[in-house]
């Protein structure tokens, strides 16, 4: 303990701590396994809700024995660093902190994730210079992102050389280009930030967009790696040399002027989330006042005292809309499809000083904290989105989990909106949880909804007229301005380059609307190609999107080792074990809720196959992307 604090402030400090990784922390600073008593386990079937499920008695009683540790270890005045426990050791205290044993399966890849020693345990095991120091390897990565960045690390340590072109004039990615009012994060910020670069002061856990994009910008530079990205230059095209064994990209500068780069290797950055996607509504070009889609928001435009229609109640419009509820003179929103929430009351609050305290002065606090979240959504509620065949689909779920589920949810909704039945009834989805993604809340959207000047609207948009929007009932929607919070082309992998692979096969074209790829990284007749968030890496049920770019990275760096060690200029995705696991990842895919059920989400592309989502678990991912096999690809 770096701080001193009397008795008091301990008290009111471990009231605000989460319990669980409480423990675990100081049982690791003192050595003393005995606090981790059986009697105060969380249960493992309630590791969602708070303090892990623990009874108002199980967390009196673990409050007074961490204070009592508190106060021993301030008593003691300072302390050496406790040794890095052994595998046994801290196989219990990760079974203490979520309530269950850590089978053999998981154990090394949440030892990973915990990295007690301060060691980057994703880091590259290999450099350039001791397998071969003359070969000439160059990569190219698109994309400046949270994916871009970490691939660009990962290749810096591993002594390769590359460069990150960024057609924005900053790094972050998403974070970067969506600056609307409300934007923020919804993964947990201990999860949601790279495991080699931890950060212990969040101004929140679910921090908002300018944290967000500092966060990577400070990454960016602290890592070196700000120097090598081209700010304010596109990719063109991409085109696969069958000669050379290399590829040969199209670029545009700053100063409009074209340019050609050659590569060894690609590496699509770009993510899924990235060009803004407008409905197919008649009329959208006559309206006359200003219009604009939320991730292209124009600050120029003041919405005070303005009729304001929202189009969309979707992930970006349910942080919007309260946002500027305040602002505007009456608020129009429309509604296609609505949304299951998550009951999140810290969703919008500050990180407490306690806990800050906590990050800052109790020896491996913030990782067992990490661990302990990372646990949490790990697998999260992917059983629950599990289809049951012999399941009736005739209430809205696909299992009796699923059920319970979307009965604990409509519950939620139901004290939301109980003085407002004619809300309810539009509020309410009939759809299974989790075929669209579960959004958090507050209960700031009901409050918001609630509102007199806000109206829902849930009668289908007809056209949009020079002065407003006309539904269905033939009623015309007077607005002064229009925001567009409707979602992304997903399904357009890449685009707007052109990407041409061998024999002049044009990617695109490839793809159609069907976007594929080997465990979302490589793509058959496209050698050296990689994609990092890549098709079918979408997670709704579980985990942080950086965990599964942090294995993608570590796979993709694990090509370039394979390629320099066999001396050969490229890998090509074998056709057989790229069909296959299509074939496996479309069959998961139909049997959960989002590929079962019937209801528009980006999931999913104009023919109905699911291009966004990995049906598996993060342990699968986990093992799949620790290395390539040299089986798996043709080396040419």
């Amino acid at each position: 303990m770096t701080t001193v604090m009397d008795d008091e402030a301990i008290r009111r400090i471990v009231r605000r701590a989460s319990l669980p990784p409480l423990l675990a922390a100081l049982a690791q600073a003192t050595g003393d396994l005995t606090l981790l008593r059986d009697d105060l386990r969380p249960d493992p079937k309630r590791a969602r809700e708070s303090q892990g499920g623990m009874t108002t008695e199980q967390r009196e009683t673990a409050r007074d024995l961490a204070a009592e540790t508190l106060r021993v270890l301030r008593d003691g005045g300072s302390q050496p660093s406790a040794p890095v426990a052994d595998t046994d050791s801290l196989r219990e205290m990760m079974a203490f902190a979520i309530g269950e044993r850590v089978s053999d399966d998981y154990l090394p890849l949440l030892l990973e994730e915990l990295a007690l020693s301060g060691e980057d345990l994703r880091a590259p095991t290999w450099h350039k210079d001791t397998v071969d120091r003359d070969r000439d390897f160059h990569v190219v990565i698109v994309g400046a992102g949270m994916s871009g960045v970490l691939a660009a690390h990962r290749l810096q340590q591993a002594g390769v050389p590359y460069v990150i072109i960024e057609k924005n004039d900053d790094v972050g990615g998403t974070w970067f280009e969506n600056h609307y009012p409300g934007c923020r994060v919804d993964v947990p910020n201990h999860l949601y930030s790279y495991s080699f670069a931890q950060r212990d002061d969040w101004p929140q856990q679910f921090s908002p967009q300018a944290a967000l994009r500092e966060y990577f910008r400070a990454c960016a530079d602290d890592l070196g790696l700000t120097a090598n990205i081209r700010f304010g230059t596109e990719v063109l095209s991409a085109e696969f040399r069958e000669d050379s064994g290399d590829w040969k990209l199209t670029i545009r500068t700053p100063d409009g002027a074209i340019e050609s780069l050659e590569a060894n290797a690609v590496v699509s950055a770009v993510g899924q989330l990235n060009r803004p996607s407008f409905p197919a509504i008649a009329g959208r070009d006559e309206f006359a006042g200003p219009s604009f889609h939320s991730a292209e928001w124009d600050h120029s435009v003041d919405l005070a005292g303005k009729r304001v229609a929202v189009i969309g109640t979707g992930a970006s419009a349910i942080q919007l809309i309260p946002a500027i509820a305040d602002e505007v003179g009456e608020l129009l929103v429309f509604q296609r499809t609505p949304n299951w929430l998550m009951p999140t009351p810290q969703y919008y609050a500050p990180m407490s000083d306690e806990m800050q305290w906590l990050f800052a002065n109790v020896e491996h606090y913030a990782q067992w904290y990490r661990f302990w979240l990372f646990w949490r959504l790990a697998e999260g509620s992917l059983p629950a989105a599990r289809v049951d065949p012999d399941w009736p689909r005739d209430n809205g779920s696909v299992s009796a989990l699923n059920d319970e589920l979307r009965a604990m949810l409509t519950q939620y909704l139901e004290l939301q909106f109980a003085d407002t039945p004619d809300l309810l009834e539009r509020v309410v989805p009939d759809y299974p949880p989790l075929a669209k993604r579960i959004l958090l809340d507050n209960g700031i959207w009901a409050a918001t909804l609630k509102r007199d000047h806000v109206h829902l609207l849930s009668d289908r948009i007809e056209r949009i007229t020079a002065g407003g929007v006309v539904t269905g009932d033939g009623c015309e929607h007077a607005v002064d301005v229009i925001v567009y919070a409707t979602g992304f082309d997903a399904s357009r992998f890449l685009t707007p380059m052109t990407i041409t692979g061998r024999d002049g096969v044009d990617l695109h074209e490839h793809w159609g609307d069907d976007a594929r790829a080997y465990l979302g990284i490589t793509v058959a007749g496209f050698p050296n190609l990689f994609c990092i968030y890549g098709p079918n890496t979408n997670l709704v049920a579980n985990g942080s999107i950086i965990f599964f770019s942090e294995c993608a990275a570590r796979y993709i760096v694990g090509c370039v080792q394979l390629l320099l060690d066999e001396k050969q200029q490229a890998l090509d995705c074998r056709a057989s074990v790229f069909e296959a696991y299509n074939a496996r990842v479309d069959e998961a895919n139909a049997q959960m809720a989002w590929g079962a059920s019937t209801v528009n989400s980006w999931y999913k592309n104009t023919a109905g196959r699911v291009t966004q989502n990995w049906p598996f678990s993060l342990l699968e991912f986990w093992e799949r992307t620790r290395g390539p096999d040299p089986a798996d690809y043709d080396l040419i």
